[in-house]
């Protein structure tokens, strides 16, 4: 009956004609998103896919075209992201739980969940400049790959203490309530309810800020990554390249055969994208099914 006198009323079919607009424009909008992605993966599948192959994978970069390859760039992305969850994901996740279960209400929490919001949405290349002047020049890292780690974990740890908060608020009181009727501490409690409830939340939101952190490639310039790197990293204070900055060097060259190995270097750095999203799908999926 209320059905019938929303839709009967003066005002029913302007609201369903503008809700039906919207509904198309989204969609619209949906579609034109996914086919510039499509011809934009194309593009690049087009030009890479011929240079994609094994030698490709193990060879270190050259000025001759077919002998090139991201050898070094690939076990530099390993090395950086590596380092970067070593620091960024323990700093990240005791924050959450920091200013989620033990910060009182107050000034002092109030402005840090503040600068927290704000540094989340500050450009990358500030973070470069900063890891420039604490990492590189006052800690005397040089430009090494420890530098450039600590300057992403710095980049990408907002995000993981907004994720991991996000997921440890959607945990229901019940269950916290629950554990201190039954006599259990509040760490108790953390460690044995809240945690576990929250992880796949937590988790998903950790991979998806590294691989935000994988295709960066301002702050690394700015901490100095080099362009040309014929060997792999051995040691946290060894110079590195990564998969970005090989695309932006082979890009900036004239000769069209090194656009190609930009483009299949490209189609290396998407699959570890992808894979790193794929598992941050199935752990939340798994987390649900198992909650």
């Amino acid at each position: 009956m209320s059905d019938q006198l929303l839709n009967s009323s003066p005002g029913a079919a302007r609201r369903s004609f503008v809700s039906r607009l919207f509904e198309s424009l989204c969609l619209v909008l949906a579609v034109f998103g996914a086919l510039v992605l499509t011809v934009l993966i194309g593009h690049v599948a087009y030009h890479g896919l011929a240079w994609l192959d094994w030698q490709f994978l193990t060879s270190f970069p050259s000025r001759f075209p077919e002998q090139a390859g991201v050898l070094a760039a690939i076990w530099g992305t390993i090395w950086i992201i590596g380092l970067t969850a070593v620091v960024a994901i323990p700093v990240g996740v005791a924050a959450a739980l920091y200013l989620e279960e033990y910060a009182r209400p107050g000034p002092f929490s109030t402005l840090i969940e503040i600068n927290v919001a704000n540094l989340a949405g500050v450009p990358s290349v500030i973070y470069g400049l900063l890891g420039l002047a604490v990492f590189v020049k006052a800690l005397a890292l040089g430009r090494s790959i420890l530098a450039g780690a600590l300057t992403l974990a710095l980049l990408v740890l907002p995000v993981i203490i907004i994720s991991a908060r996000e997921s440890i608020r959607a945990v229901p009181r019940s269950i916290r309530m629950a554990s201190y009727a039954l006599g259990a501490s509040r760490w108790q409690t953390v460690r044995s309810h809240v945690l576990p409830a929250a992880l796949p939340g937590i988790l998903t939101g950790i991979i998806l800020a590294l691989s935000r952190a994988i295709g960066e490639t301002a702050p690394l310039i700015v901490v100095g990554a080099l362009t040309f790197v014929a060997f792999t990293p051995a040691g946290l204070l060894d110079g590195f390249t990564v998969l970005p900055i090989q695309i932006f060097n082979w890009t900036s060259r004239p000769q069209s055969e090194f656009h190609d190995l930009a483009a299949a270097a490209s189609l290396v750095l998407l699959a570890v994208l992808l894979l790193m999203n794929g598992l941050a799908i199935y752990i939340r999926n798994a987390g649900q099914k198992g909650s």
